[in-house]
């Protein structure tokens, strides 16, 4: 009796860009549903390409295959004293891609291999986790106005509404409308972004950007 047929599928993950899951799935959907019933994850995964196959351990041969091409891509770990292996690869969903693509074209199957169509919600979710890590990366980075050259007493611009200014009270804080804060706490009230963001992006100082300024005298 021959097996029900499934795919073999690659998705991604705005949580964790720089990785892709590859497996096996009679339901692609009710697997998406299984994935995406955890809340320990910020953001759905999604497919990104599906390819038709009448065997349940077809994926286990194309990580096979993956891991004799490179050892180091699979996501493998110890925890509690014991090994977790799993179907996450470090590599792009691209790569990914080309070698389903290759397997396809060796079994003259190329009709059962689909790329997905990205959809604008899921444009926009990468972008804003693009977003989120990119804000994370320069909040590492302390912003200092003295470092930056820009004196206590000097207005900011605010980048969607330049009238919009705010006075440097010290090295970290602004004054906008009467009340001290930290750019970060600014750049939330005025942009309305409810997640954690690096405040210096907001903002220009005689026209510049914070961030340009910093990059620009290596601070």
């Amino acid at each position: 009796m021959n097996e029900k047929q499934g795919v073999i599928y690659i998705l991604t993950n705005p949580s964790f860009p720089e990785y892709v899951k590859i497996g096996y799935a009679n339901d692609i959907n009710r697997r998406l549903q299984q994935l995406n019933r955890s809340e320990s994850i910020p953001f759905a995964f999604r497919v990104y390409a599906t390819y038709e196959v009448s065997s349940r351990l077809s994926d286990l041969k194309i990580h096979s295959i993956i891991d004799k091409l490179n050892p180091n891509l699979r996501s493998v770990e110890s925890f509690n004293g014991k090994q977790r292996v799993r179907e996450f690869y470090a590599m792009s969903p691209e790569d990914a891609y080309s070698i389903l693509e290759a397997i396809a074209e060796i079994h003259g199957c190329t009709d059962k291999l689909h790329l997905a169509t990205v959809s604008a919600e899921d444009k926009a979710a990468e972008e804003t986790a693009q977003e989120i890590d990119t804000e994370s990366t320069e909040r590492a980075s302390n912003f200092s106005f003295s470092k930056c050259q820009i004196p206590v007493g000097e207005l900011i611009e605010y980048c969607e509404t330049p009238d919009i200014t705010a006075e440097v009270v010290d090295d970290r804080n602004v004054r906008y409308n009467g009340e001290v804060m930290s750019l970060t706490a600014l750049a939330k009230l005025l942009s309305g972004k409810k997640y954690s963001i690096a405040g210096p992006k907001f903002f220009k100082y005689k026209g510049e950007w914070l961030n340009d300024i910093r990059h620009r005298l290596g601070v």
